[in-house]
């Protein structure tokens, strides 16, 4: 995917509200960004499964991560995958059952995912996946064992097959129904963190650091 906004594919073309879509390299980057939650979907012996896991993009690469024994990474890697990131930002209240709907942000991709195979490579993806968390916390850590290193796989996939999907806005409904005495509007949704819960095994005078106290995503 370029910044040139290609033209979407078979796959990724919307059929259905197609007016809600949006091919650009911003708008799907921009979804990534706002929630490091995503799902993979992925074949295992000719039957589908998907799983929650966490996502970071760097430039126009998404990547994941997990344990090397695990099922879907084995499953996931040099194949096609589909990934999905979903935000729902409101509840949309109509006059009607029928309008009621999700005010949401989505993002679909689908590539081959590839391993990281070079250990250092490897090591830069999961540096970049932590400081784009928490920055400034890599380097404060306990390194990474070469035991550790090898029991982590790291999945990639180049976003160049992707579309979003947008609804925003108060609902739509039949002309006829804005005249019913029915409250109708939006019920928004956010989403906040509250304050930090220390371990109590924290040792004694250990500061909390910045990037934990001032903590904010997207």
């Amino acid at each position: 995917m370029t910044q040139n906004t290609p033209a979407p594919t078979d796959r990724t073309r919307l059929r259905r509200m197609h007016e809600r879509g949006q091919y650009d390299a911003d708008s799907i980057h921009s979804i990534l960004d706002a929630t490091p939650i995503c799902t993979v979907a992925y074949v295992i012996d000719g039957k589908p499964y998907a799983t929650p896991t966490i996502q970071w993009r760097e430039g126009n690469h998404v990547y994941w991560h997990g344990s090397s024994a695990s099922r879907m990474l084995k499953a996931s890697a040099g194949h096609e995958v589909c990934l999905n990131v979903t935000l729902t930002d409101g509840f949309v209240m109509a006059r009607s059952a029928m309008h009621h709907s999700v005010n949401y942000r989505s993002a679909m991709l689908f590539g081959t995912a590839h391993k990281v195979e070079d250990p250092d490579e490897k090591a830069a993806r999961l540096k970049a996946f932590v400081e784009g968390l928490f920055p400034g916390r890599w380097d404060m850590l306990r390194p990474p064992t070469t035991q550790e290193m090898k029991a982590t796989t790291v999945l990639g996939m180049e976003i160049d097959e992707a579309a979003a999907k947008v609804r925003t806005g108060p609902p739509g409904d039949d002309e006829a129904d804005y005249a019913l005495p029915i409250w109708a509007g939006v019920l928004p949704i956010r989403s906040e963190f509250l304050p930090p819960d220390p371990d109590p095994r924290n040792l004694a005078g250990v500061k909390m650091p910045d990037h934990i106290r001032n903590f904010q995503f997207g």
